[in-house]
């Protein structure tokens, strides 16, 4: 995929040109259809968009197929405005649910699709609000939070830099001045009515954890044999048996728990564990435990 910056339309029309090259490039054929039902648009307008990608993006990417009364990916097609691989489809199946409430509701012709729903936890709308705010501004925040260590509800002034998406949850990366330290906060667990305070001295640089990248290797469980080992390393793209995930310091544990990886202990059955972390003594020192 080619850098933004060389391409700089408006959101919008961003979106519309990156649906034409995920529809013709996985469905096999593109209609003015795809985006008027997408994006709510009118056939002229989703014409012209399509004569725009052909004229001014990618010339040679599409077809026009009389038969099928519709555009199709040509023989030596290469995407232009998307990464061209299997999950960006999937993503956009994933998310269409998520984003009817935008747009009309994207026009796939894959329509055999189940997702499974994580339920929402529950974020005060005021509460994100003014920590986003003083994200924005550096600026402390005075509130309530309930850890489940405690389980007593107490004011805690913190300076938030960073929301952070786990695949079950939100947190904030903030400041704590009672601990005087940064620290993970669940957004669902803050209570009361926030009070945005003056700037804080304290920012994101000076959260050394944050800036500090870890790599966390994972291996299909030795316990397992040569086939099922080929098997799990091909699944996740491994490279000489080892998958090399980064990320930050303070998200190790976070990781972790997406991948089902609990790194106290291993699972009896090495069918249910399926993989491994192969360099547990190097990250131990970055999980956390409070």
């Amino acid at each position: 995929m080619n850098s933004p910056d060389r391409f700089p339309f408006r959101w919008d029309l961003l979106m519309r040109y990156r649906l034409i090259e995920i529809v013709a490039q996985w469905e096999g054929r593109l209609t003015t259809n795809h985006l008027m039902n997408s994006f709510g648009i009118g056939r002229q307008q989703a014409s012209k968009d399509i004569h725009f990608y052909l004229s001014s993006i990618a010339p040679d990417n599409l077809v026009y197929d009389k038969s099928l009364k519709g555009y199709t990916p040509a023989a030596n097609f290469v995407p232009v405005l998307t990464t061209g691989t299997a999950d960006e489809y999937l993503h956009v199946l994933s998310r269409s649910k998520d984003i009817a409430h935008t747009f009309t509701g994207l026009d796939l012709g894959f329509t055999h699709t189940e997702i499974l729903q994580v339920p929402l936890r529950q974020i005060d709308p005021l509460i994100l609000r003014t920590i986003v705010q003083a994200a924005r501004g550096h600026r402390r925040v005075d509130l309530s939070y309930i850890s489940m260590t405690s389980g007593v509800e107490e004011g805690r002034i913190i300076v938030p830099h960073t929301l952070v998406c786990t695949p079950l949850r939100w947190h904030v990366r903030a400041y704590c001045e009672k601990h005087g330290e940064f620290r993970d906060f669940v957004l669902s667990r803050f209570r009361g009515v926030p009070e945005l305070l003056e700037e804080s001295t304290h920012t994101n640089d000076e959260d050394h954890p944050w800036h500090t990248e870890v790599t966390i290797q994972i291996k299909p469980d030795s316990r397992l044999n040569s086939t099922q080992q080929a098997i799990l390393a091909h699944d996740f793209g491994m490279v000489d048996g080892c998958l090399h995930v980064k990320t930050r310091a303070p998200l190790v544990s976070y990781v972790l728990q997406a991948f089902n990886l609990d790194a106290n202990k291993l699972d009896a059955d090495p069918l249910a564990q399926q993989i491994v972390i192969a360099n547990r003594h190097e990250i131990m020192g970055y999980l956390f435990n409070k």
